[in-house]
């Protein structure tokens, strides 16, 4: 999408989020180790489509889906897309009259956070696509968050208001300006009750900081700065100051024909302000202490895995990338997705990964493909479950793993509305790589590489999960007894 929605050529985009409520698993608690019940009843609650007459028929690029992010109470559920749009989900109280159920998360505000420009200097066109949000933790009755596309984040206040202010002295109702010689005498404004509206208004633009792209932005657990990184630096800015930052990482070599890596993802530790990790191209993650000095470019820790020379191939630097790179809630650990796998370090130890959990490992006899078609290049994100004992990625034709780090299972579901129907069973999915197939496995060959799921959001306190597929939002929850 490229304009504002209160144009008149909005009635000729179409825009759709489809939610679908599903129950995932039986567990009712983060206590319990056994997340992925196979004989666990998966039944499609709801489809809320948002432009019912235009379903199915159209898919404009802006629609699609470029990040997911649950608030810290896990209430709000906001996703950015490509046509610069933000859409906020609010979940409702619980169905009186089926207590089972929790309540659905339906549309509560929509505003267009970023426009496309162009910057004349350069000759370059600026997207308006949405790259990151981020939540700000909630200090009073209104909500802050933060969005960025390639060049530009924006801090957006969203706040409700039910009442509106009467009886000024110098206006009338309808906001012309009165007569001063006709103003006999002075009235008190009062607040009158109105219809319920949410406003979302930008308070603070942070711009002409980044050369490059912006691949990622971290709130920083002192809740005063927070760090966005492009390919080469990182800066740490203060969100009360828009006019300057601080550059606390530099990769940028004196001679661009030397420069072996790129920096890919960012993120600020959930309790120590003054530590925050990056990784980069070459599959390597680095943690950095500011305190040790203002231009953190010798790191603390280096995070990397030894690579076994017999499986070496053309593909694996592109594949050893790594994508997205999360703190565990306590702090602890540190999960990085790769293209073929996701794993998880101790901060402790830093020549090898802890767990590892491979994706789509039969992907690979498949890399010359992939990489034809540029999916090799896709760029998968992951997430933590509540307590840390859980994590999710996507994968190609609408799969999305789960993997149970207390027990080791894992599950692999299906994001697809054409396989759901209300009250069918979602039932996991399995892939076959050989000639022979069982009835309910998928081949392989027949995987759809441009369905692919890339961003998923756990809620931070239930088992509750949103997954983008393409243009569509997946909503999934568990049963509650």
């Amino acid at each position: 999408m490229h304009s504002v929605c209160t144009h008149e050529s909005c009635t000729r985009i179409v825009f759709f989020i489809l939610v679908l409520m599903l129950l995932f698993t039986r567990c009712c608690s983060f206590a319990d180790v056994y997340l992925f019940d196979y004989n666990s009843p998966y039944t499609l609650l709801t489809i809320k489509f948002q432009n019912p007459a235009l379903m199915g028929h159209v898919l404009l690029s802006a629609d699609i889906i470029s990040t997911v992010e649950f608030n810290h109470s896990g209430e709000l559920l906001a996703t950015g897309d490509k046509g610069g749009r933000v859409v906020i989900f609010q979940h409702e109280q619980e169905c009186k009259n089926r207590p089972n159920l929790r309540g659905e998360y339906n549309v509560y505000s929509t505003f267009q956070s970023h426009e496309p420009e162009f910057d004349y200097l350069k000759s370059l066109e600026i997207e308006e696509k949405i790259n990151k949000i981020r939540w700000l933790p909630q200090q009073n009755s209104a909500h802050f968050l933060l969005s960025t596309n390639d060049k530009t984040i924006k801090l957006w206040k969203i706040g409700e208001r039910d009442k509106r202010a009467e009886g000024y002295n110098l206006k009338d109702e309808d906001g012309r300006l009165r007569d001063p010689f006709r103003i006999t005498s002075l009235r008190v404004p009062v607040l009158m009750p109105m219809d319920l509206m949410v406003e979302a208004s930008p308070r603070r633009v942070f711009a002409n900081a980044h050369t490059y792209h912006i691949n990622s932005i971290s709130v920083n657990s002192d809740h005063q700065t927070y760090l966005s990184a492009d390919d080469l630096r990182i800066n740490l800015w203060h969100l009360e100051i828009t006019d300057r930052s601080f550059n606390i990482v530099d990769i940028k070599p004196a001679n661009m024909e030397e420069l072996t890596e790129v920096i890919t993802a960012a993120e600020c530790h959930p309790n120590q302000c003054n530590v925050f990790v990056y990784s980069s191209s070459k599959g390597t993650i680095r943690l950095c202490d500011m305190r040790t000095a203002a231009l953190c470019d010798s790191h603390t820790k280096f995070f990397e895995e030894p690579e076994d020379p017999s499986s070496r191939s053309f593909f694996s630097e592109i594949i050893s990338s790594i994508s997205d790179v999360k703190f565990s809630h306590s702090g602890r650990y540190m999960m990085t997705r790769d293209y073929l796998s996701v794993k998880v370090w101790d901060l402790n130890m830093e020549n090898r990964p802890v767990e590892t959990y491979q994706v789509h490992e039969y992907l690979r006899s498949k890399l010359c493909s992939l990489y034809e078609n540029d999916c090799i290049f896709d760029k998968f994100e992951c997430c933590w479950n509540g307590s840390d004992s859980a994590i999710m990625t996507g994968s190609y034709n609408n799969f999305f793993r789960m993997f149970d780090r207390n027990t080791r299972k894992d599950i692999t579901l299906e994001a697809s509305r054409e396989s759901s129907k209300p009250r069918a069973t979602l039932k996991p999915r399995k892939v076959s790589t050989g000639g022979k197939r069982k009835k309910d496995e998928i081949s392989v060959d027949s995987l759809d590489f441009n369905k692919k799921i890339l961003h998923t959001a756990w809620h931070p306190k239930e088992n509750v999960i949103a997954v983008a597929a393409t243009n569509n939002l997946y909503i999934f929850q568990d049963k509650i007894n």
